[in-house]
């Protein structure tokens, strides 16, 4: 029994040493809150807990069916990359090009207990997709699930991927509900800084993302036999 115990955490600590780099909440804090610029607090915080919320199920879903999921489409892993490469690329690059002016003139919106409905809507996109949880994820997390050992009892494999899942939603929670804090801790100079760098580094992962999934399609397009 213990063995099976400490096989579950050796699982679980593997799923997330894989997908929580790519995630990267910490990163993305200064992003999140330039794309939710005029939010109160209390609107960020309940969108933070949707956005971990929707990167918990996306996470899941991905690792557990998401090899099925794409057979059943027809399409493969490396078009997936390709797709969201780009719609990364473009998010990133909207970010990089946004003048400080443009944050600066939005206004700060009234405290209520509910998010404004358009605010509310961008909960699963873009926040959750492709910010948080993009194609870099999901492709590792479905690359995990379809590499599982197939001996590897079922309970265990759920448990594992349950465990690994929460603890990367509750980092994504904690970063996005204590950005604002980050923000007056830095400064506004430090913060547009670190937003521009933020931007950039995200283009450069949605570049590596669509090389990825083009050198797989290449490499399947000229290897004979295939």
């Amino acid at each position: 029994m213990r063995e099976d115990i400490a096989e579950l955490f050796r699982t679980a600590a593997l799923i997330v040493a894989a997908i929580f780099p790519i995630v990267n909440p910490l990163g993305n804090a200064p992003i999140f809150l330039i794309l939710t610029r005029g939010a109160s607090s209390q609107d960020r915080n309940i969108l933070s807990r949707k956005i971990a919320i929707n990167g918990f199920i996306l996470l899941v879903l991905s690792v557990l069916i998401g090899t099925n999921i794409l057979a059943f489409f027809g399409i493969s892993l490396p078009v997936v990359q390709v797709g969201g490469g780009l719609v990364v690329v473009a998010t990133g690059w909207s970010l990089l090009n946004r003048t400080d002016d443009s944050d600066n003139d939005d206004q700060p919106a009234t405290p209520a207990v509910h998010p404004h409905p358009d605010v509310s809507r961008r909960a699963f996109y873009p926040l959750t997709l492709p910010l948080t949880v993009g194609p870099g994820s999901i492709s590792v997390a479905i690359t995990v699930g379809a590499s599982r050992p197939q001996n590897e009892p079922a309970w265990e494999m759920l448990a594992a991927v349950l465990i690994g899942a929460f603890f990367v939603a509750v980092t994504i929670f904690l970063s996005y509900r204590f950005a604002e804090r980050i923000e007056r801790l830095l400064g506004e100079t430090a913060m547009n800084v670190l937003i521009r760098l933020s931007s950039f580094i995200l283009v450069c992962i949605g570049v590596q993302i669509l090389w990825n999934g083009v050198s797989a399609l290449l490499k399947s397009a000229l290897t004979p036999g295939t």
